[in-house]
């Protein structure tokens, strides 16, 4: 009967510290990772580096034809792209950065904080110190980080099928090699131009629209038939007249 009771107690203790091992490992998942870690629940009305962070991924979900600043301030807009972020992803749609939102941002990026399926490489076939171009490097490839994740965005909309990126950064002697224009905002490391693959042009133009891009240009527009064009100029212009736009 004692060895009976021993046996059932060491089973109860060996499946709590299971348990609780398996806790652990979760959290660990959730809370560590190679880029940034979040270590508070964020919503409207906090700001820090913390939100600054979150709105560099967000960049792509701000709604058609707006674009979500990033300035480290958690208000309205920045509610209602998180609630698009949750809602593409099946998570609950409440605007509230916490654990689940934070879980699903880690799986989406890798160490150096680009997102999962797209690269610096991809993005600038160009040099590998991102200088020479129209502004630091530091600020070229900032930008073209913040890029990357708008077309995160643009790519999972579109069913999370590859999206062929041709070209991005452009040191001056590179844009010049090409014949890109002198204002070229592939100089400032915003820009990218995308090849047609599972999607055509103008279903890439089109969907665009919704990723926080204020430059599009495509199909129809000069020298543009062969590539779709995004970017983050100053002020919207969006030119792919064969395609509607």
């Amino acid at each position: 009967m004692f060895g009976r009771a021993a046996r059932l107690l060491l089973s109860i203790v060996m499946l709590m510290a299971g348990l609780a091992a398996g806790a652990v490992a979760t959290a660990g998942t959730a809370h560590a990772d190679g880029c940034y870690t979040w270590t508070r629940t964020l919503s409207q009305g906090a700001s820090g580096a913390d939100v600054t962070q979150l709105q560099i991924r967000l960049g792509g979900y701000p709604g058609y034809g707006s674009v979500l600043a990033v300035d480290g301030d958690f208000g309205p807009a920045t509610t209602a792209a998180l609630k698009r972020f949750q809602s593409a992803y099946g998570l609950s749609a409440d605007g509230v950065a916490g654990p689940q939102t934070y879980t699903k941002l880690y799986a989406l990026q890798d160490d150096d904080c680009t997102p999962v399926h797209f690269s610096y490489a991809e993005l600038n076939r160009c040099n590998s110190t991102w200088s020479g171009g129209a502004v630091s490097a530091a600020t070229a490839k900032s930008n073209a980080l913040r890029t990357m994740w708008k077309l995160e965005a643009m790519r999972h909309a579109l069913g999370d099928e590859p999206l062929r990126v041709t070209s991005g950064f452009r040191s001056h002697a590179c844009n010049d090699a090409v014949g890109g224009a002198s204002s070229s905002r592939h100089l400032y490391g915003d820009a990218a131009d995308l090849g047609a693959g599972p999607h055509s042009l103008c279903t890439l133009a089109k969907q665009a629209r919704n990723h926080g891009f204020r430059g599009i240009l495509g199909p129809g527009y000069p020298r543009h038939n062969d590539h779709t064009h995004v970017d983050h100029r100053a002020s919207r212009y969006w030119s792919a007249s064969t395609c509607g736009i």
